[in-house]
């Protein structure tokens, strides 16, 4: 499949699980937070619609952010991560989130509305857009953060270079995301389920370091944390609890039921875990 085929396949996916009733309200989308790495107090101080259990780490507990940076969430999703960054850049920073989505924009912006009590915080931003072409200015970002996304990116050097562009002198990348450690089998890696998951569109922890490199980064760790991968699994419980509604949120509300159950299948027959991990990775434009 085309690079343009693939992302227009993950961008409906998104689309549909967007207009699902997944959210923090369900044990199951919970225990996936819970389980890489989310306190229940974050999860308490965030609108329950801002995550929906397709995270593989907590981006924002390790990237030591500051008052008043401009932190940028590359594939924001629901928003979570930019609700939680922006607690800790405060008032004088800016948390800014960027999607291809529009779906995941819009209900994004729902939840900052909610996060803020009916007026969204003047520190939060959501943008429409490519990681491959950044909609961003040169040298404005002081941290980078991103949940289980670059992995899903066709052009992954095309990606980095933007990271590196837009990152201030000195900026940092602190991401959260899903590197191989053995090459995956056949079905894996054709499963379009398995790269809205999270696994098939990643590469070797090798490559990952090493194309880091070549777009200008330094400092460079790729760390495996050693989360278990199949507790996407729980999140198939929760399916039922989105076929309400008219007929456009029951047609969204069909396709996620048949992406989480792909992806529930799919580990059935995989321990992902023999093949992926969840890493952090660091990184800094020197």
């Amino acid at each position: 499949m085309s690079h343009a085929g693939l992302t227009e396949q993950v961008r409906a996916k998104y689309a549909a699980v967007a207009a699902s009733g997944l959210s923090g309200s369900q044990a199951g989308v919970r225990s996936v937070a819970e389980a890489f790495g989310y306190t229940p107090e974050e999860l308490a101080a965030v609108p329950e619609e801002s995550h929906v259990g397709l995270s593989c780490g907590n981006p924002t507990a390790t990237a030591h952010l500051r008052p008043g940076e401009v932190v940028v969430d590359l594939g924001c999703g629901a928003g979570i991560d930019v609700l939680l960054a922006s607690l800790k850049v405060g008032p004088t920073g800016k948390a800014i989130g960027i999607d291809m989505t529009p779906e995941m924009i819009e209900r994004a912006n729902a939840s900052a509305v909610k996060f803020g009590q009916g007026v969204p915080p003047a520190n939060v931003e959501f943008r429409l857009g490519s990681i491959e072409a950044l909609p961003l200015e040169d040298a404005s970002v002081d941290c980078l953060i991103s949940n289980c996304v670059l992995n899903l990116v066709p052009d992954k050097r095309a990606a980095f270079a933007e990271m590196y562009r837009v990152l201030k002198p000195g900026g940092r990348v602190a991401v959260s995301d899903i590197a191989l450690k053995k090459p995956l089998p056949e079905e894996l890696a054709r499963s379009v389920a398995a790269h809205v998951g999270c696994i098939a569109g990643a590469v070797l922890i090798s490559e990952y370091e090493r194309l880091l490199r070549e777009a200008g980064f330094a400092e460079v760790q790729v760390i495996d944390t050693r989360r278990n991968l199949n507790i996407y699994a729980k999140i198939e419980n929760q399916s039922s609890c989105c076929c309400s509604g008219d007929s456009s949120s029951q047609s969204a509300a069909k396709k996620n039921v048949e992406l989480v159950r792909e992806m529930a299948e799919i580990i059935a027959r995989h321990d992902v875990n023999d093949y992926a991990a969840s890493v952090q990775v660091y990184a800094l434009k020197s």
